[in-house]
């Protein structure tokens, strides 16, 4: 199909999720270089179809990259559909299965079985500072504690929030917000974020400061705070709780239903929002709930004693599809330096190191087959 350098982004076919690893802008930034680009077409992505199409990308039928040639690296961001078919090509996108996730050998043994290879997004680096090349995290943290003041103020008026939907633009989201509270805005609210250092942890900062949280009740934890180890009576005494960690090993649990129903009616604390989202991964510190919640229903009630106040959490984990233009672009562009040179073109310890760990994790799921 080309001879030149080439990307084909897929559709997304996780519902809600409306982002894209490669934007417009960014796309045309490749073909500038001599990249063809290659797009399916896909109503439910931010971007309309047209905008990639006025800068030369070549559109192509919705959900056909396993029809593509071989030696197109097929990019996106979530899951690919569940499936026991061998994955042939080269793939670049959250592939979530590197933290013993739930069926992480099983997707790693679809790529041994078809040849092919996963670049997780998740674990690019710099080879110089060791950090991730793009990341979310900063509108993961801006867009879930979003998520959390709505299904606070939803609490407030004894309802359970309802179905989201994503808004253009930041400003539309934080009026939305500020209207749903009681008084038009946080100045009431009192929140803790765990992570506050991360860049997840400094969006859920960002975003309570913009909807008018008294500065002095956004209580900002990272590791240090951490190090005494949990549960933290701290995290019931406030009325929001945001994690925005990033699990590398075990650690004491945050909060446990015990610990919570021990501490009765002198709980305050009314919303969990798991930005982090690690449901599955063994070592969650927060064994509080066991499902991933949604953008059709953003809570899940936490199983506790019906005599205690409800609790609930938010555990969506695609938050920055909340705002999936700015988020889009913001990542893109990071991701962009490398995308030039992949995969060995200047940068390449960056897609080396990746590879090289992805054959290591094939190596641990061939061996519990």
């Amino acid at each position: 199909m080309t001879k030149n350098p080439a990307f084909w982004l897929r559709c997304e076919s996780k519902d809600f999720e409306r982002r894209a690893a490669l934007t417009p802008s960014t796309a045309k930034n490749l073909i500038d270089l001599g990249f063809d680009i290659f797009v399916e077409r896909d109503e439910q992505r931010i971007f309309k179809d047209s905008e990639y199409e006025a800068q030369g990308c070549t559109l192509v039928p919705h959900d056909s990259w396993a029809s593509a040639p071989l030696s197109i690296p097929i990019i996106g961001l979530k899951d690919l559909p569940i499936s026991s078919e061998p994955l042939q090509h080269t793939h670049i996108y959250f592939g979530h299965c590197y933290k013993n996730q739930t069926g992480w050998d099983s997707l790693l043994r679809r790529f041994y079985s078809g040849g092919g290879t996963l670049y997780d997004l998740e674990f690019l680096e710099d080879a110089q500072t060791r950090r991730r090349v793009a990341a979310f995290g900063f509108h993961a943290g801006f867009a879930g504690a979003a998520i959390g003041a709505l299904a606070y103020a939803s609490q407030q008026k004894d309802e359970v929030l309802g179905k989201l939907k994503p808004y253009d633009n930041e400003g539309e989201m934080i009026d939305a917000v500020k209207s749903a509270l009681l008084g038009g805005n946080g100045q009431s609210m009192k929140v803790l974020v765990i992570g506050a250092l991360g860049r997840c942890g400094s969006g859920a900062i960002s975003l309570f400061k913009k909807i008018g949280v008294d500065e002095a009740n956004i209580i900002e934890w990272d590791m240090a705070e951490t190090a005494k180890g949990g549960p933290f009576q701290e995290i019931l005494d406030v009325d929001i709780f945001v994690n925005c960690i990033y699990l590398r090993e075990k650690i004491p649990p945050f909060l446990t239903k015990s610990f919570i129903e021990t501490a009765g009616e002198g709980r305050r604390l009314k919303v969990v929002v798991d930005v982090s989202c690690d449901t599955t991964n063994p070592f969650n510190p927060l064994p509080i709930y066991s499902v991933n919640t949604t953008f059709t229903k953003p809570t899940a009630p936490v199983d506790i004693s019906s005599a205690l106040s409800p609790l609930h959490v938010v555990s969506i984990d695609h938050t920055p599809s909340f705002l999936p233009r700015e988020a889009s672009e913001q990542f893109s562009q990071s991701l962009l330096p490398a995308l030039k040179q992949f995969p060995e073109r200047g940068y390449v310890n960056t897609w080396v190191e990746a590879e090289k760990l992805f054959k290591e994790k094939v190596v641990k799921a061939l061996a519990i087959s």
